[in-house]
């Protein structure tokens, strides 16, 4: 499901900025960081069937790659509400 089509839809959705932190790669690196952020599947891919019909606006979230890393750190993966809490 790793899909350059969906991370596009995702991101023109719900933008650059970390759903998580609010980081902006943009605005604290400039030009450098413009387009730059990663893609977080809210359904764990490895729990996703082949029959599994993905909604780029439902079921990604863009993070920055500190968050993303922390919300791996859990298996299953943490929720982007749990980490808001925990770095809040």
């Amino acid at each position: 499901e790793r899909n350059p089509v969906a991370r596009n839809k995702c991101v023109e959705h719900w933008g650059y900025t970390c759903s998580v932190c609010g980081f902006d790669f943009k605005e604290i690196y400039g030009a450098l960081g413009e387009g730059f952020i990663h893609v977080h599947h809210l359904v764990p891919i490895s729990t996703i069937g082949e029959e599994y019909n993905l909604d780029p606006i439902k079921d990604l979230r863009p993070v920055c790659p500190n968050c993303h890393a922390m919300l791996h750190r859990q298996n299953p993966p943490i929720s982007l509400e749990d980490l808001r809490k925990i770095i809040k």
